[in-house]
């Protein structure tokens, strides 16, 4: 395909990249949260201010699966009134299995949490799109509890985390499953250890792109190529 040879440092926080040297700007957007308030962090969500999308070259417009037809139009329409000529794309988080806390080699099919109670943990900056990816798998309950982005969990948390699982374990009768994210586990793969005996499954995802108005996964690995390799002429911004 010709990516073998390519280096990605994606940037996440608001002025990260300024200093750094590169050939192409991808910016994700999340269709759950868009422009929130159009401000610029710490007062909204945004990590610039939106005219800064006439310096992409490309737009992915990620958790496409869990907003409306209606949204992503919406969505789509704005991000071009910055830049017409801007390619958007969309994408989703596919999970693909759990793996034990114990044991991050051991795969857990997805059909596991089928019919079960579910306590999901998270500090991230989307737990929306976490509980709904888990919703979809089919519990029987899902109950959760969210921490700022890059929390450190600490013994108070576990705490409040024990008895929450009490609380459901008496409610429905059932030993209730925790469930964390990828990140969550890899910040501190020690801490869950203390949720014992209530078992703590990660899930494992990836980054799929949809087939959605020309949306393809192929189509973008493509276009990328082509703005590297200078096929295509990027506009010049004043």
């Amino acid at each position: 395909s010709g990516f073998h040879s390519l280096a990605f440092l994606p940037s996440f926080s608001q002025g990260q990249h300024v200093g750094l040297s590169r050939d192409l700007e991808i910016v994700m957007v999340n269709a759950l949260m868009s422009w929130g308030n159009n401000q610029v962090l710490p007062l909204g969500p945004l990590r610039e201010p939106l005219h800064a999308l006439v310096r992409a070259d490309v737009v992915v417009i990620h958790h496409a699966d869990l907003v409306s037809e209606q949204n992503l139009v919406n969505l789509k329409l704005r991000i071009q009134e910055m830049k017409e000529s801007l390619p958007v794309f969309f994408s989703r988080m596919a999970p693909s299995h759990f793996f034990t806390i114990e044991d991050i080699h051991m795969e857990i099919p997805l059909s596991a949490v089928e019919n079960r109670i579910l306590l999901c943990v998270s500090a991230i900056g989307s737990p929306d799109a976490f509980v709904k990816c888990i919703e979809k798998l089919g519990p029987a309950h899902v109950d959760q509890l969210h921490y700022s982005d890059h929390y450190s969990f600490q013994t108070k948390d576990i705490v409040a985390m024990k008895k929450r699982l009490e609380q459901l374990q008496h409610r429905f009768g059932s030993r209730p499953i925790v469930v964390v994210t990828e990140k969550d586990y890899d910040r501190d793969r020690e801490i869950f250890l203390r949720l014992n005996p209530f078992d703590v499954l990660a899930l494992c995802s990836r980054l799929k792109f949809m087939s959605h108005h020309e949306s393809l996964e192929e189509s973008f690995k493509e276009l990328v190529k082509q703005l590297l390799d200078g096929q295509f002429e990027r506009p010049k911004i004043s």
